[in-house]
């Protein structure tokens, strides 16, 4: 059974829940009968519906993973695997039931759209609720829609790439996320076009025992760019909820794509999530994600450098708390020559939080002049919390360069001296040393974000010395 002690809510400022009478909630547990309810729900293909009782089938075969974070207390007969909240995804948020859009308006996402967004979609539960995207992108040619549209709409872009870079037997969340899937995004960049502004989905749990299952697929055709950002926040309940989501992303020769994570679940939250990219020749696929919320998180984006001359990314923040165990990381796949990556990982654990690294730079036979760049960095605050570092090399060629630089270190009392003989507490002293040592990845996001990543840090360290 799940752990049922008694969440402090403290100062998670997005613990709030709505009222809101779900038009279809499925029973909870999850068996064949309500993976074919998803689907007719979704009034979906035939070869939809055969693809999720395929992972269906491989979700139940397959143990659970006997490594990373304990898992043992995840119970799936007491998760509702689809609430239905709205009838519809609606284009304008004043179509939006006003109970679901007050609670996008306290996250602020409308005024965020009109401000800096090219396109925005909202998740409440298991379905998109909203998704709009500007005008003159979308007379460019881009797609961005949730993958129910897309699978109506666009199933040759679908049929080609869905489940190609994560199969459903890939792991046991993946075969569920495939079976049960509902929501997300799906973008698709034309040959060539830039997106300058970032398109971004917000998801959001309301419902108690809830389990949000989103499949995002972005495919950037040759030479464009696109920045995509996530945002995601649930109530605090006295239970655990799931959140299990699966991310394809394809870069084709010469593209870039930027994903930006600013994940912020409440501390009931399981966050067990794969996500994976595939670079071609000259593309570039980079992941920011920041992972302050969550009960336990496994989650480690991945780049397989498919192509010639790539490129891929991993800048990873993970702040472990009270209760909290973050096992994140990256993977680096080098299958083709003159590939490059780059993996910075930064951890910050107090009040007995756990932060553990765990990565893998792979490079395949014979494939030459590979570069590879790894720093882990992992800062403790107290004595009752730990960081762990698990990475993991396996080079199959002479003809590659892998670093890799780990540092482990504390708030040094010298620090907190210097700082508060300048006439700050000791609590902001501690806070800024912090504030410092995340600076360089905080810079890489957009500014809004970092301002928001950098309060969310600030809450975070309330109270956190003495």
């Amino acid at each position: 059974m799940m752990n049922s002690s008694k969440v402090d809510i403290g100062d998670y400022k997005f613990g709030f829940s709505d009222n809101v009478k779900p038009v279809i909630r499925e029973e909870k547990g999850l068996s064949e009968e309500v993976v074919r309810r998803i689907s007719k729900h979704k009034n979906e293909p035939e070869w939809m519906r055969d693809f999720r009782l395929l992972a269906y089938r491989m979700f139940i075969s397959k143990p659970m993973p006997n490594w990373g974070v304990d898992l043992s207390e995840l119970d799936f007969d007491d998760i509702y695997y689809y609430v239905k909240s709205t009838d519809k995804a609606e284009r304008t948020w004043d179509d939006v039931p006003d109970t679901i859009k007050k609670t996008f308006d306290r996250l602020g996402i409308p005024e965020a759209e009109r401000k800096y967004l090219a396109g925005v979609g909202a998740q409440y539960d298991s379905e998109m609720v909203y998704h709009n995207i500007q005008k003159g992108l979308e007379e460019k040619g881009v797609i961005f829609c949730d993958p129910e549209t897309a699978v109506r709409e666009h199933p040759e872009l679908v049929k080609k790439y869905f489940g190609t870079v994560i199969p459903p037997g890939d792991n046991k969340f993946a075969a569920l996320n495939s079976a049960v899937w509902s929501g997300g995004s799906f973008v698709y960049v034309p040959k060539g076009v830039k997106v300058d502004i970032p398109l971004q989905a917000y998801f959001r749990i309301n419902t108690q025992n809830m389990g949000q299952f989103e499949r995002t697929l972005i495919i950037a055709d040759e030479g464009s760019f696109v920045h995509y950002i996530e945002g995601c926040t649930a109530p605090v309940y006295t239970t655990a909820s799931l959140h299990s989501a699966v991310v394809e992303i394809i870069a084709l020769p010469g593209a870039r794509v930027r994903y930006s994570t600013i994940q912020n679940w409440s501390g009931d939250i399981y966050n067990l999530v794969t996500k994976r990219a595939v670079a071609y020749e000259g593309a570039t696929v980079e992941w920011v994600d920041g992972n302050i919320g969550s009960k336990k998180t496994m989650k480690y984006p991945s780049v397989i450098l498919m192509g010639e001359g790539a490129h891929g990314e991993v800048l990873s923040i993970a702040f472990a708390g009270k209760g909290q165990e973050q096992d994140t990381g990256a993977k680096m796949i080098h299958a083709a020559p003159h590939t490059s990556s780059v993996i910075t990982s930064k951890s910050i654990s107090k009040d007995g939080g756990v932060a553990s690294y765990r990565g893998l730079v792979k490079v395949e036979k014979d494939v030459k002049d590979v570069k590879s760049h790894v720093v882990c960095d992992a800062l403790i605050l107290d004595p009752s919390s730990t960081s762990n570092t698990y990475p993991y090399m396996d080079i199959k060629s002479s003809d590659a360069r892998i670093e890799h630089e780990a540092r482990v270190s504390k708030i040094s009392e010298q620090q907190l001296f210097y700082l508060m003989s300048r006439g700050f507490s000791e609590d902001e002293a501690a806070s800024m040393i912090v504030n410092g040592f995340l600076d360089p990845l905080v810079k890489q996001l957009p500014m809004e974000y970092a301002v928001e990543l950098n309060r969310l840090i600030e809450l975070e360290m309330e109270g956190s010395v003495g």
